[in-house]
């Protein structure tokens, strides 16, 4: 085998020391790429209730691409980045129509799949099919960054590019899926953002931030920059145990879900604007504040009641649903929230 001893001593680690019982290790290639997808920016803790349920409805890539969108976005709800759903079954589509129902077994074709970046077809392709690929997600970048002392952000073109040519470097010959692996294990586990547990390090002999006291330093964070504030109103229009929704463009935030209307004017005028009718009776709840990466959104629900149900205007984009289905349905974790609390 052609390693250097950084990948020998990961593959020895990870025989005895890794992850084993992950619910997706061993599965073959479709499972290898749903977690892969799941897992992005996303910690394997919240991923694998998710995966577990996503798993037992798509057990197969023909399940998927037959699926009801609203399905898909229903057991996503909660995860984050939808974008990553509906690129999934965009993919699934792809698989059944032009591959047989079976993911592709080379790099390249992995890669063309919407919703598939570099390191992810790496990952599909070391973990399912044993194929020497480079993997850099956020673990490995920070292994990386580490052991071979490199300065600066990892989301800085140039500092990527450097922590990409280093995992093209340590690739193994053979044991592609171990060293993977060991990869992700050791950032999960031992190579840890705060308090890394570098006496059970593998290969912190050779670890150049160690050496060096740069450990608590690197991988270098985020630049720091003030997130501007976006505030909304979020209609609550209610007619007994029903709430109407308004289904979000494909694109852009929550693209696909199901959500309370937004508004920016006053909540009396939207409504009217909306439904054609004033409500019976209004009150404000308390404000909102959800994190986006580049934003923080502040959104003040105001409840408006109506005796009869009004039928909104543009009815194809809109939804009347019971509170009582609020868990099956297709919404954003805040919405979702905000609707049990009223449930």
């Amino acid at each position: 085998m052609r390693a250097g001893s950084f990948a020998r001593l990961l593959i020895a680690w990870q025989k005895s020391h890794g992850r084993h019982d992950l619910p997706w290790q061993g599965r073959g290639a479709y499972a290898a790429w749903i977690s892969e997808v799941m897992l992005q920016q996303t910690q394997v803790a919240t991923v694998i209730p998710y995966y577990r349920r996503f798993m037992a409805r798509f057990p197969d890539v023909g399940a998927l691409a037959a699926a009801a969108p609203d399905e898909v976005l229903g057991l996503w709800s909660g995860l984050g980045y939808y974008g990553r759903a509906r690129n999934l079954q965009r993919a699934a589509r792809i698989i059944a129509e032009r591959h047989g129902g079976a993911l592709p077994q080379d790099y390249a074709g992995i890669l063309a799949l919407p919703g598939i970046g570099r390191s992810t077809a790496g990952a599909i392709c070391a973990l399912a099919y044993g194929q020497p690929c480079a993997v850099l997600d956020g673990n490995a970048k920070r292994v990386f960054a580490r052991h071979f002392a490199i300065s600066g952000w990892p989301g800085a073109p140039d500092v990527e590019h450097a922590l990409w040519q280093r995992a093209e470097a340590e690739l193994p010959d053979e044991e592609a899926a171990t060293y993977t692996q060991a990869l992700m294990d050791m950032g999960a586990t031992v190579c840890l953002r705060s308090r890394p547990r570098c006496a059970d390090c593998p290969v912190a002999a050779s670890c150049a931030a160690r050496a060096q006291g740069r450990v608590a330093e690197l991988p270098a964070p985020r630049p720091a920059r003030a997130l501007p504030q976006k505030t909304v109103t979020w209609l609550i229009c209610r007619h007994e145990r029903e709430v109407l929704l308004e289904r979000r463009p494909a694109s852009g935030l929550w693209g696909g879900l199901w959500a309370l209307p937004e508004s920016m004017a006053a909540p009396e005028q939207a409504a009217l604007a909306l439904l054609g009718s004033p409500p019976g009776q209004m009150r404000e709840l308390a404000p909102l504040m959800h994190g986006f990466t580049h934003f923080r959104l502040k959104a003040i629900p105001v409840e408006l009641s109506y005796p009869q149900r009004p039928a909104p205007l543009g009815e194809a984009r809109w939804l009347w649903l019971d509170l009582a289905d609020i868990a099956q349905a297709p919404l954003p974790k805040p919405v979702r929230t905000l609707l049990a609390g009223l449930a």
